[in-house]
């Protein structure tokens, strides 16, 4: 590249160069809008082949997206050898925080998050709760099963409704969570989920005396349990930024068998 032209002007980042490309020695040019407001100031190296551009946010927080336009112009490539999701970012930054700090929170960063650790603690909360609610039933409804056998299935409802109401009423949060912002879910997959539950467990299962001794409400009973031992770990952990390979993996897996079975059993 010879003689890069740079600059910044109304939140636009224009280039302009002398190079040999696509089309040979030719100008090569391009305009990016950035989605918020950065700095004018723009550091550059260039080489032969290489212009490396740093352009610094006014405001340092996380990004959804780079440009202003939600469609990714076509000439642009992520290099994900220095990409940052939104939880890499939160990290880096506690780092470098804690670097300088001893790992004691700044008045900047509890300014800019002043509800961050009241969320995460009660978020956390939530989550171990209902771990350790589904975890009595998925436990108590596994040993049953290994001392009692096929016996086991036609008194699931009794045994198991008391904690199974405690926690799905408690999964109204689910609903609440996205709706005020504490967590960035949508609203609709939990509403289906939590209400269809709901329905099913409150109004089939609750309403209907007949239903209660039938022995597919073990497999409902389990197959919800099973898929949430696993599920509010995960989040759990991840609210103190602990990943663990194996709970990730079970995570984004374990529910490829075990909805439509709970589907199947549900619609039966």
């Amino acid at each position: 590249m010879q003689n890069p032209e740079v600059s910044i002007t109304d939140n636009v980042l224009h280039f302009k160069a002398l190079g040999h490309g696509a089309k040979g020695v030719n100008t090569y040019e391009f305009s990016l809008e950035f989605l918020e407001p950065v700095k004018t100031k723009v550091l550059q190296r260039s080489t032969q082949r290489h212009v490396n551009l740093t352009v610094k946010k006014a405001e340092s927080h996380w990004w959804p997206r780079l440009t202003k336009q939600e469609r990714k112009p076509l000439f642009l490539v992520p290099d994900f050898d220095r990409w940052l999701d939104e939880s890499d970012a939160e990290m880096e930054l506690r780092e470098k925080v804690g670097e300088v700090c001893g790992l004691f929170p700044t008045g900047i960063e509890l300014g800019r998050t002043p509800f961050l650790y009241l969320k995460r603690g009660y978020l956390f909360m939530y989550n171990l709760v209902q771990f350790l609610g589904f975890s009595w039933i998925f436990v108590n409804m596994t040993v049953r099963l290994f001392i009692l056998g096929k016996d086991s299935f036609y008194d699931t409802f009794h045994t198991m409704s008391d904690m199974m109401y405690f926690c799905q009423t408690l999964a109204l949060l689910e609903i609440l969570n996205p709706l005020i912002g504490l967590v960035k879910t949508g609203v609709v997959p939990a509403l289906i989920q939590v209400l269809g539950r709901n329905f099913v467990l409150f109004i089939i299962l609750g309403q209907l005396d007949e239903m209660q001794s039938k022995g597919v409400v073990f497999f409902v009973f389990y197959q919800w349990s099973a898929i949430e031992v696993v599920r509010y770990p995960f989040y759990m952990l991840a609210c103190v930024d602990v990943h663990w390979k194996l709970l990730t993996w079970l995570r984004y897996t374990i529910w490829i068998p075990l909805y439509p079975l709970g589907g199947l059993s549900e619609g039966m």
